[in-house]
Parts: C-alpha cells; sequence; structure tokens
C-alpha cells in the first residue's frame, strides 16, 4: 500500500512538472520585483527610460507650463497623464482636464452617432487608454461622473480659466497657432498645463499646425520648458523607431 502511495506521488510530482513552464525562460532567480520585467500598469510611481524623459517628469514637476515634443511612441502622453493622476491623488490640484483636437488621420468617418461624449469618443480613446491603466476602469468611470476628471475638445475651451487643475492638451500638432495661443491662456492660479505633439505628424493641411511655430516662441521664456524627445526615447515596439528613421 505504501510503495502504490509513493509511486501516485512519483507521477503526480513528474506530471506537475513537465507542466509548469517559467513565466520568463532563460531569466533563473526572477522575482516579480525585478521592475525591468514588470507591467507598466502595475507600477505605482513610473519612471523614466530615457534621460529626455526624466527632463519632461523634472519640467513638470518644477514648471507650470511645460511643452512635450517628439514622435510617435515616446511616451508624451502617458507621462503627462501618469503625472497628473499623481498630482490628483497628492492632493496637489483637485481635478485633471484633458483636451483633444478632434481631427481624423487622413479621412473622414462622416457623422458619428450618439450624444457628444459619444461622439468624441474615438478621438479621446488615447486619453482614455491612458487613465484606464493608471486607475483602472471602475475608478475612472466614477471620477468622470463626479468631473473629477473632464475630457473635452478643443473646441469647447474658449472662455475657461482652468485654476487648481492640471492640463493635458494631446497631439497639439493638430491645433492651428491661434488654438494652440488660446489654450495656453487658459491656464489659471495653481495649475500645471502640459503639450504634447509631434510637429512632423500632423493630420492638417500642411503649414496649418502651430505646435512648431509656438515651441519656437516658447523656447525663449526661461520658466517654460520645451523638452523635445527623439527616436532614442521610444519605448514601443524597437520597430517603431527604425522605421520613423526612414519614413
Amino acid at each position: 500500500m505504501a510503495k502504490r502511495s509513493m509511486r501516485s506521488k512519483s507521477r503526480e510530482s513528474a506530471y506537475a512538472q513537465e507542466n509548469v513552464h517559467p513565466l520568463f525562460p532563460g531569466r533563473a532567480g526572477w522575482s516579480p520585483h525585478d521592475a525591468e520585467f514588470r507591467d507598466r500598469k502595475y507600477v505605482k510611481n513610473i519612471r523614466a527610460m530615457s534621460p529626455a524623459q526624466q527632463q519632461l517628469m523634472d519640467a513638470i514637476d518644477s514648471q507650470s507650463v511645460v511643452l512635450a515634443l517628439g514622435p510617435a511612441g515616446t511616451g508624451k502622453t502617458y507621462l503627462a497623464i501618469a503625472k497628473a493622476v499623481e498630482a490628483l491623488e497628492s492632493g496637489k490640484v483637485s481635478r485633471i482636464v484633458l483636451s483633444r483636437p478632434a481631427v481624423e488621420a487622413g479621412e473622414s468617418l462622416g457623422f458619428l452617432p450618439g450624444d457628444l461624449n459619444e461622439k468624441l469618443a474615438p478621438y479621446l480613446r488615447p486619453l482614455y487608454d491612458a487613465l484606464n491603466e493608471r486607475l483602472g476602469g471602475k475608478r475612472l468611470k466614477s471620477m468622470i461622473a463626479e468631473s473629477i476628471i473632464e475630457i473635452a475638445p478643443v473646441a469647447y475651451m474658449r472662455g475657461r480659466t482652468l485654476s487648481e487643475c492640471f492640463v493635458v492638451i494631446d497631439e497639439a500638432q493638430n491645433c492651428t497657432y491661434g488654438q494652440i495661443k488660446m489654450l495656453l491662456t487658459r491656464l489659471g492660479w495653481r495649475s500645471t498645463m502640459v503639450l504634447t505633439g509631434d510637429p512632423d505628424q500632423t493630420d492638417l493641411l500642411p503649414g496649418m499646425s502651430g505646435l512648431a511655430e509656438i515651441a519656437a516662441r516658447l523656447e525663449r521664456v526661461p520658466e517654460i520648458p520645451v523638452v523635445r524627445l527623439a527616436e532614442g526615447d521610444i519605448v514601443r515596439h524597437p520597430l517603431v523607431a527604425s522605421m520613423l528613421t526612414v519614413l
């Protein structure tokens, strides 16, 4: 009886070993605390992946207006929203305002059904994705319902004064000079505003984007840092950087 029991345990152990595979092959001794391989959505305090990203994070911490320019995948929007959530949770601001121009990428979708929020949802999806990653879907819905987080199109920002809030203007390369000037002058007391965009990837007609000119002018203002990220700061698939060097 004892021998049969030992043989049974031996077979179970062998079966378990055959069907258990390492989460990261070739990484013996991997620990859940190994930050290099952890999914960023489980990391409460984000960290820079390049010196330029660290420069951007430091600028957001110390200045009221920051411009972040760079190609796709350099973390401009994600870092800005992560800093916005951090400021909200620490009590530095009372709400977050996110804005993005409703410009289609080279093709027209026609008239979209639904109310204003439903019509704008496809354009604002990247902002929702970043917020959902930092806050979770249930908490994000609650904050939007309570107007702690507001997501608005650029067209609805005129005439407002944004005080005690963290403002992120995403895809600013799809704004005209006049629109960006209007957005910058919405800044109120105890607020932080971050503009992100790629001047080389605009969906407007040639010569209409105002981001490059605005950035060149604001670089003369010592209190407004203009952080320029490059292909070496891309944190998406390595092929993205390779493609951007030839496209």
